[in-house]
C-alpha cells in the first residue's frame, strides 16, 4: 500500500548562499495493508522528514513514493489533494482547523468530503468524541478554545473518522493519560484489522511495542558524507 524506493532529500539554504544540505538518501520501505511500521532513530535522524515526504509536504529530491497508485514524488498538486482526501490520513501532533467551526463539524468534515451522508458522518463523529472522552457540552464549541490535551484528542478523532486505506501517525499517544492512550491504541488496532497500512512515530516504547509489526531505523538513510 505504501512503497518508498531509493528516496533522497536535500534542503537548500537560500539565505546562506544557496548551500545544499543532504539529509536523506537511499530510503527504502514498504508497508502492506494491515501492517504498522514504526520509524525509529535519534532526534534529527529524519523520521518527520520522511513522513512529510510521504504526505507530500516535502518534495523528494529523487526516488519514488507510491501510496496506492499515486507516486507522491511526481504527482500534481490536485492528485496530492485527492490522495489526502480519500486514501492517506495524517494524524499530526497539532490540530489545525478553521476558527469558530464546531468540534462536531471538525471531526465530521473528512467524511463529508468523500460523500458520506451527513447523518452518518455526525453519528461517527459523536462516537469518536465519546470514546476519546470529549464532553458533549464542548461539541458545539470550536476546539481552538480547548486545552492542549483536548485538542489532541479532537485531532485524533478527526484523523480516524474516515476509513483511510493508509495512515501516517506522528506521536499519536504523546501527552495522553492512560485511559485515552489505551483508546488511541485500540483505534490503531482497529484500523490495522480493517486493512489500513500505517506508518508511525512513537516515542512511547510501550505503545510502539503494542501496535508496531516492524521497526525501521531511519538513521540508516543518513547520507554517508554527513
Amino acid at each position: 500500500m505504501i512503497s518508498v524506493r531509493n528516496v533522497a532529500k536535500t534542503f537548500t539554504l537560500h539565505n546562506q548562499g544557496g548551500a545544499v544540505i543532504p539529509v536523506m538518501e537511499g530510503a527504502d520501505l514498504e508497508v502492506a495493508p494491515g501492517e504498522c511500521v514504526a520509524l525509529t532513530g535519534s532526534s534529527g535522524a529524519g523520521k518527520s522528514t520522511l513522513m512529510r515526504m510521504i504526505y507530500g509536504n516535502y518534495l523528494a529530491a529523487s526516488g519514488s513514493i507510491i501510496v496506492g497508485d499515486v507516486d507522491v514524488a511526481t504527482a500534481e498538486p490536485r492528485e496530492i489533494l485527492k490522495l489526502r482526501r480519500e486514501t492517506l490520513g495524517y494524524v499530526s501532533q497539532f490540530l489545525r482547523v478553521v476558527p469558530r467551526v464546531a468540534t462536531l463539524n471538525v471531526v465530521a468534515e473528512p467524511m463529508l468530503a468523500v460523500g458520506m451522508e451527513r447523518s452518518a458522518a455526525v453519528s461517527r463523529a459523536r462516537e469518536l468524541l465519546t470514546r476519546l472522552r470529549i464532553p458533549e457540552t464542548l461539541w458545539e464549541l470550536s476546539p481552538t478554545t480547548f486545552s492542549g490535551g483536548e485538542q489532541q484528542r479532537v485531532n485524533i478523532a478527526r484523523g480516524f473518522a474516515h476509513v483511510f486505506p493508509a495512515m501516517l501517525l506522528d506521536e499519536p499517544t504523546a501527552s495522553l493519560d492512560a485511559a485515552n492512550r489505551a483508546t488511541v491504541l485500540d483505534l490503531i488496532d482497529e484500523a490495522k484489522a480493517r486493512g489500513a497500512a500505517i506508518i508511525g512515530i512513537f516515542h512511547d516504547e510501550e505503545a510502539r511495542a503494542r501496535v508496531a509489526d516492524r521497526e525501521i531505523d531511519v538513521s540508516r538513510f543518513t547520507p554517508r558524507a554527513a
